[in-house]
C-alpha cells in the first residue's frame, strides 16, 4: 500500500487525487492543500519508491510502468474512493493518464500540470545521456542537470530546489529504477497521443515551459475533450511558481465538470 494522507470534508462527497511527478513526493502539493481541502476531500499519495513509500517496494530490482498506476488505484480501492478528480505534475501526468487506462471512468476530470505528453528528440537524447552517463556519475549530477533545463530561469529558483531536494529523497537505486521505465513510459505517450481520456482533460502549463508547452499545444489542437490554459509568469513546476493561479483555474474546472 502507497504511503498516504487524507484531508475530509466536513459536507463534500467530492474527492480529488494529487500524483507528484518522478524524484518528487506528496510534499511538491503544499501550496495546493489549504485551497483544495477548503472545498473537497483529498487525497494525497507517495508513488512507489518515492517519499514514504520507498521502503515498501525497495528490495524490486524492476518497476513496471502500469505497476506504478494501478498502486494509486488501488489505494483508491482501500480508501473506498469510487471517483476522483486528479490533478497531476510533469511525469506525474503520465501516471494519471496510465491510470485512466487501466480503469477508465474512475476520474471525474483530469487535471495536467507541466504536462509531459510526448518524448521529442531533445527529451530522448536527455535519457540517452543520462543512461550512458549513469554508471559513472553520481546520479544527483544528472539530476540537478535536469533541473536546470527544465527550471533554467532564476525567477523560479525556489521550485528547482524543491525539485533537487526532492531528489535527493530518492537516491540512486530508485532513480536507476525510474530510468530503467524510459522505454515503458516512451510507449504509453504514443499511446496517449492517439487515445483521448475517459474524463475531461484540463492543461495547465506555464509561459516559460519551453520544453513541453510547444508539445500540449499541438496535443490540444487534435484532441476534442482537453483544454489548454497557460499560466503567466511560470515555468514547467506551475503549481509552485504560481500556485493562486493553478489553484483557482483547477478548482473552476472541477466545479465546471461536477455541474
Amino acid at each position: 500500500m502507497l504511503y498516504h494522507k487524507i484531508f475530509r470534508h466536513k459536507t463534500s462527497k467530492t474527492w480529488v487525487v494529487f500524483v507528484h511527478g518522478a524524484g518528487g513526493s506528496n510534499v511538491v502539493w503544499f501550496r495546493q492543500l489549504r485551497d483544495f481541502k477548503k472545498q473537497f476531500n483529498v487525497l494525497l499519495v507517495d508513488l512507489r519508491g518515492h517519499g514514504k513509500s520507498k521502503k515498501q517496494y525497495s528490495k524490486e530490482e524492476i518497476y513496471k510502468f502500469d505497476e506504478i498506476a494501478a498502486d494509486v488505484i488501488y489505494t483508491m480501492d482501500h480508501l473506498n474512493i469510487e471517483k476522483a478528480h486528479f490533478v497531476g505534475i510533469s511525469l506525474g501526468c503520465i501516471v494519471i493518464r496510465a491510470m485512466d487506462k487501466l480503469a477508465p471512468g474512475r476520474a471525474e476530470s483530469i487535471i495536467l500540470g507541466g504536462a509531459v505528453v510526448q518524448f521529442n528528440k531533445k527529451i530522448n537524447g536527455l535519457v540517452s545521456v543520462a543512461k550512458l552517463l549513469n554508471s559513472i556519475l553520481p546520479y544527483m549530477w544528472l539530476y540537478r542537470l535536469n533541473a536546470w533545463i527544465l527550471i533554467p530561469s532564476r525567477k523560479h529558483t525556489a521550485s528547482r530546489n524543491l525539485f533537487i531536494s526532492e531528489a535527493v529523497r530518492l537516491g540512486d537505486r530508485e532513480f536507476k529504477k525510474w530510468l530503467r521505465m524510459s522505454g515503458e513510459i516512451r510507449d504509453n505517450l504514443k499511446e496517449f497521443l492517439v487515445k483521448e481520456a475517459s474524463a475531461p482533460v484540463l492543461y495547465l502549463m506555464g509561459e516559460r515551459d519551453h520544453m513541453f508547452l510547444p508539445m500540449v499545444s499541438n496535443l490540444v489542437k487534435k484532441h476534442l475533450n482537453s483544454k489548454l490554459e497557460v499560466i503567466r509568469n511560470s515555468g514547467h513546476v506551475c503549481n509552485l511558481d504560481q500556485p493562486e493561479v493553478f489553484n483557482e483555474r483547477s478548482i473552476q474546472f472541477i466545479k465546471k465538470v461536477s455541474g
